[in-house]
């Protein structure tokens, strides 16, 4: 007699066979993303948290495998306010956080601004949008060092409006060089930032239906209450995604002051980037290096939790 089938059992005629396939084939068209996944993401910060528990110098290099085990040294090192390299680190951060809000807080308005008077009919807006692109399609590394030629104090295109055309200081600053250098990196930073924010947002602008406004109009509202209560709730979403974007961005800026000041950048322009290179590549403390990088994965992770959290809404939840 032939064994009954079990409930939930697929059966060997061919529609059972082709129910087979269907059930696996999803987990095998996701196989080659998992396994990129592993490689690319998984295995290095694996990598990088045992490396973190190292004493890996350049004494080690060649076999990186035998290095001393300490454990958590590195991070006692490296969170201990009385240390140097604690107290060091505890600046950079601070203006690290200072430099992340001042380049998203700028960039946003600029994005802003751009978008929402391009999004209304304003003539040539196609060709404003090509050329606001401009700096976002430049590479990092053309358009940082053509910024590092206009902050030359004696010939730089900066002090020449500055000074000669407008008349607003005295004498010409020196912008790479003591606390002048942080602003003029929030600059680049800020102009190279600005048009991702521009694009995102005004994409989000085309979304808003336009009868929203016109309604609004008839009831007599404002351009500023329309904004501020129409059309922000109505492109928060994306707005929340745009600004934690730009927020990690700018938080693990490297490109910026690295090509504008070399790979030592004044004190004043030390992000947190520069200075975990400066610990793994110039003084060859990769497993130090490799201890900060976790705690910066750690803040932004649980920085990043908590804004999707409280910023971006979730999908209805069905019962």
């Amino acid at each position: 007699m032939r064994a009954r089938r079990q409930p939930g059992q697929l059966s060997d005629t061919p529609n059972g066979r082709d129910s087979r396939r269907r059930h696996w084939l999803p987990y095998v068209l996701i196989l080659p993303a998992v396994v990129a996944e592993l490689i690319i993401h998984v295995v290095p910060i694996v990598l990088g948290v045992w490396t973190s528990m190292t004493q890996l110098t350049q004494l080690h290099i060649r076999d990186w495998t035998n290095a001393p085990v300490i454990w958590f040294d590195n991070y006692r090192h490296g969170l201990d306010p009385a240390g140097a390299i604690g107290s060091a680190l505890g600046d950079t951060v601070l203006r690290t956080l200072a430099f992340t809000v001042l380049v998203v807080a700028l960039s946003w308005i600029i994005g802003m601004l751009a978008a929402y008077v391009l999004n209304t009919r304003v003539r040539g807006a196609r060709g404003f949008r090509l050329l606001f692109l401009v700096p976002f399609a430049v590479p990092t590394f053309a358009s940082v060092l053509a910024w590092s030629f206009m902050f030359s104090r004696d010939q730089g295109a900066v002090n020449h409006v500055l000074v000669d055309q407008f008349g607003l200081l005295d004498e010409r600053p020196f912008w790479l060089i003591g606390d002048n250098a942080f602003w003029a990196m929030v600059v680049v930073a800020v102009w190279r930032l600005w048009p991702f924010a521009f694009l995102m947002l005004l994409a989000a602008l085309q979304g808003v239906p336009g009868e929203l406004d016109d309604a609004a109009a008839v009831d007599g509202a404002s351009r500023w209450r329309t904004f501020r209560s129409i059309t922000l709730p109505a492109i928060r979403p994306v707005n929340a995604v745009v600004i934690l974007i730009m927020g990690l961005w700018s938080f693990n800026e490297f490109s910026v002051p690295y090509v504008l000041f070399g790979p030592r950048p004044p004190e004043s322009a030390t992000l947190l980037a520069a200075l975990i290179y400066e610990h793994s590549f110039v003084h060859f403390g990769m497993g130090l290096g490799a201890a900060m990088n976790v705690l910066v994965l750690m803040f932004l992770l649980g920085v990043s939790l908590l804004f999707l959290r409280l910023f971006v809404p979730h999908g209805r939840r069905h019962a």
